[in-house]
């Protein structure tokens, strides 16, 4: 089993109070916090595996800021990854980015995402050498009070 490196994900709330917005809102004009609920790992000539989030290396939730940039992992996971490119097709918000990895070692890998914009639904798909990950999650619009 390999590890997702730097999905990349740092504590960071652009909000002080964050409340959840009306369904609709996943547009990227809010910030968005997301949470993991299964992944998939695969590996070439092996049949792809169900895993749980946190045997990829990932976040439980993690706080995407597209007016920033950047995804953001919450609690003890610090890591960031820049968003290099937004776009929103078919009802979708879909960001993408990639990232080193841990220095020393080949396992970067590139990442796209695509949220729903009706209800935050996403999946996040990230690729390196030799190994893919399929990560389903939800993600919940967050405005100040």
């Amino acid at each position: 089993m390999r590890a997702l490196p730097s999905l990349g994900l740092t504590l960071w709330l652009p909000v002080l109070a964050p409340l959840p917005a009306v369904a609709g809102a996943f547009d990227g004009s809010s910030p968005l916090l997301c949470a993991l609920n299964e992944a998939m790992e695969c590996t070439p000539g092996k049949d792809c595996r169900r895993i749980l989030p946190e045997e990829a290396g990932a976040p439980d939730f993690f706080l995407v800021d597209v007016a920033a940039g950047s995804v953001n992992g919450l609690g003890d996971d610090l890591r960031a990854s820049a968003i290099r490119t937004v776009s929103e097709v078919d009802g979708k918000l879909i960001l993408q980015g990639s990232d080193d990895g841990v220095e020393g070692l080949r396992d970067g890998l590139g990442w796209s995402a695509a949220i729903a914009q009706d209800n935050g639904r996403f999946v996040l798909s990230a690729s390196g050498e030799r190994v893919a990950f399929v990560i389903f999650g939800a993600c919940a619009a967050l405005t100040s009070r």
